[in-house]
């Protein structure tokens, strides 16, 4: 018999729920997403560069549920506008409505999308948890890339070119990873209740 609740998300299970806890991982996974910005891979054909930060999008939904996912990159973005929290140390308006402006966006989604899959308990096994991962980043490219292609006057080809198909290897990869990492913590859990 499975130790954990359905529905309910890693934080959550591990976690005492309150509004200071909630406050404090909504800032937390923000704050991971912006060191993962920093992770940055410029790529010389295309304004949007290899980052890190869509592995953090990614287990901010698995880990906090849709809602307080989606806020956590809510304020991330919101952050950014402020802070040099963007890819690269960029922040600001200019950025943030910029040729990566529809990712940023996305990320928001995204991880509402992941969070909502977790508390159907789709990051419970690996074989289920990677479609969901995969999931959160087609929905990031289906933001970024037609706003890439409005900011830079391209047509919806060209702008997968430069924004989409070069990220598929390393989507797949984040995606594996936290398609291993999400299980392999609810099996600790589920081994600390247990003993």
């Amino acid at each position: 018999m499975q130790a954990t609740q359905p529905g309910r998300v890693i934080t959550a299970t591990v976690l005492p729920r309150s509004t200071a806890v909630s406050i404090m991982l909504v800032v937390g996974f923000a704050l991971l997403t912006a060191a993962m910005a920093q992770i940055r891979i410029p790529l010389g054909f295309t304004p949007v560069p290899i980052t890190g930060q869509t592995l953090a999008v990614l287990l901010s939904g698995a880990a906090l549920g849709s809602g307080l996912g989606a806020a956590s990159q809510a304020l991330y973005l919101a952050l950014g506008l402020a802070f040099p929290f963007y890819a690269g140390g960029e922040s600001g308006w200019n950025t943030a409505t910029g040729a990566t402006g529809g990712y940023l966006v996305g990320f928001v989604v995204a991880a509402w999308a992941i969070g909502k899959l977790a508390e159907r308990t789709q990051d419970r096994d690996m074989w289920t948890a990677i479609p969901a991962f995969l999931l959160g980043s087609v929905i990031i490219h289906l933001f970024g890339v037609p706003w890439l292609a409005h900011t830079l006057e391209v047509d919806w080809n060209r702008a997968a070119e430069l924004g989409s198909y070069p990220f598929i290897a390393g989507d797949l990869l984040k995606a594996a990873l936290a398609g291993v990492l999400l299980p392999a913590s609810w099996r600790i859990i589920d081994r600390m209740r247990a003993g």
